[in-house]
């Protein structure tokens, strides 16, 4: 499946969640299937944290790799682009064609680095909201996103409830829990720590990348699980013997892949947008300023189905749980499944022929 690249410019400010202003700004997107007639059979897939809007096909035939989510969304997949019209964009703060703290500020003529402002989930929302007005969408038949991409799902039924049919929310939470949020500030002192970073300002320099590729190690390690981790690499040697070289080198497989997966995110990620996007989801709670989770979703009219997986321990089963208690109390039509895999957090991506049948069973009824 060949897919174009494209760009939504919004040429005025848009009111930030913080109280401040941002604008213009640049939307990166791409689009899958046909719109029908109606315009009724669009869906919007919202990516995690260090996702794009290159959620499938190839941008040529030479492309030696798909989109971050090909094995979900395409002809016949879980998500059906000969039924849907899909769109993915790249959040506002993003680094992959999105305004973000590189893009150039107007104001100064130089990248923002730290006077980009402050994102939340619901400024990314109200981003794509104005691409939806764009594209001339009038509702969204179903907004859907694993982690941080499950997040802004739930901004948008709650933010714009009239605008979402449907929300498919996988590996996320209505509210980040202290650990989570713990476990996102040790990678941002790893970027702070190293002294390229410049307090930010290091585009004209060499960027912080060891400390971005730590960071990055950080994160990787709570998307997957003790069991993935031991069945995938155990205690083997890299070397392929048995013996040890009693030094710091890296021996273990594990050390070797963690280091191969943070030099790579440096090639193709902004750290400045890592330590936005990681705020933004420690500001996420929708109950914020509410007695209850429930209230949230006083308004909402969207129907869920809500996906968890059991090895998931850094958004795990208890919080899709919670959140789907939240939804009931409402009186809202709810289905939840807890999958049993072995993946961790990074299940939403890879058991993708359960999500098949779970978003055709879904979609069927609804």
């Amino acid at each position: 499946m060949l897919v174009k690249a494209q760009t939504f410019h919004y040429p005025w400010e848009i009111k930030l969640q913080s109280g401040a202003t941002l604008g213009p700004v640049d939307i990166a997107y791409e689009t899958y299937g046909e719109l029908n007639a109606e315009r009724s059979n669009a869906m919007l897939i919202c990516h995690a944290w260090s996702g794009d809007a290159h959620v499938a096909g190839k941008y040529s035939l030479t492309d030696k790799k798909e989109g971050w989510w090909d094995d979900a969304v395409g002809p016949g997949k879980a998500f059906d682009t000969d039924k849907y019209f899909v769109v993915c964009s790249n959040v506002l703060g993003g680094c992959s064609g999105s305004t973000g703290p590189a893009s150039i500020n107007p104001k100064t003529g130089k990248p923002y680095a730290l006077d980009f402002p402050m994102l939340t989930i619901a400024d990314m929302v109200e981003g794509q909201r104005l691409l939806m007005e764009h594209l001339g969408i009038p509702q969204w038949l179903v907004v859907t996103g694993g982690s941080m991409g499950g997040m802004q799902a739930l901004q948008w039924t709650v933010s714009y409830p009239a605008l979402v049919k449907n929300a498919i929310v996988l590996a996320s939470t209505a509210r980040l829990s202290p650990q989570t949020i713990a476990l996102n500030e040790v990678p941002r002192q790893a970027i702070y720590a190293d002294p390229n970073w410049s307090n930010g300002n290091y585009y004209d320099k060499t960027p912080p990348n060891a400390g971005l590729a730590v960071a990055r190690m950080i994160g990787h390690i709570t998307f997957l699980s003790d069991e993935s981790m031991r069945e995938k690499f155990g205690r083997r040697l890299q070397r392929g013997d048995t013996n040890y070289g009693y030094t710091f080198d890296t021996e273990f497989e594990v050390e070797s892949y963690l280091r191969y997966r943070g030099e790579s995110f440096t090639k193709r990620f902004d750290a400045n947008s890592f330590l936005y996007l990681s705020k933004a989801m420690d500001y996420f709670d929708l109950s914020h300023g509410l007695p209850t989770l429930a209230r949230a979703f006083r308004e909402v009219s969207a129907k869920f189905l809500v996906v968890s997986y059991t090895s998931d321990w850094l958004y795990p089963s208890w919080q899709s749980k919670e959140l789907v208690r939240a939804l009931l109390a409402n009186g809202i039509d709810a289905t939840y499944v807890d999958i049993d895999s072995n993946y961790g957090h990074d299940a939403f991506l890879l058991e993708v022929d359960r999500l098949k049948e779970l978003t055709r069973d879904f979609l069927k009824r609804v």
